[in-house]
């Protein structure tokens, strides 16, 4: 997976917008003004998701490719470097499971608005 198919995937969740809250290169995915994705756009392809703390250490110990992601809590946050060892189905996935942990974490009022 590139950059631009991962882009694509991220911006094909509900309600999903991308932003540059950091810099220039840091390209960030969030549903209802919360963050579900980053894709750092001046290295490799990798991606950092939000995933189920259980699931991480599991998918950690699992996938070579799987590692605690940088600069985020690594208990609830997974960076996947884009190596050839995972499938594009798994990251699809993967990325699902993080856009949903954090639609259901909003509150009533936002999914509302979001839903409008």
């Amino acid at each position: 997976m590139n950059h631009e198919s991962l882009r694509n995937y991220c911006l094909s969740k509900p309600h999903a917008t991308e932003h540059f809250p950091f810099d220039d290169v840091s390209l960030v995915f969030k549903v209802g003004g919360k963050m579900f994705a980053l894709l750092p756009l001046d290295v490799a392809p990798m991606i950092s998701l939000k995933c189920d703390p259980e699931l991480a250490i599991e998918l950690r110990e699992t996938y070579p490719a799987v590692q605690p992601a940088f600069h985020f809590n690594k208990k609830h946050w997974n960076q996947i470097v884009m190596d050839g060892s995972i499938t594009e189905r798994q990251v699809h996935e993967w990325i699902d499971l993080s856009y949903n942990l954090v639609y259901k974490s909003l509150s009533r009022k936002v999914k509302e608005e979001l839903e409008a």
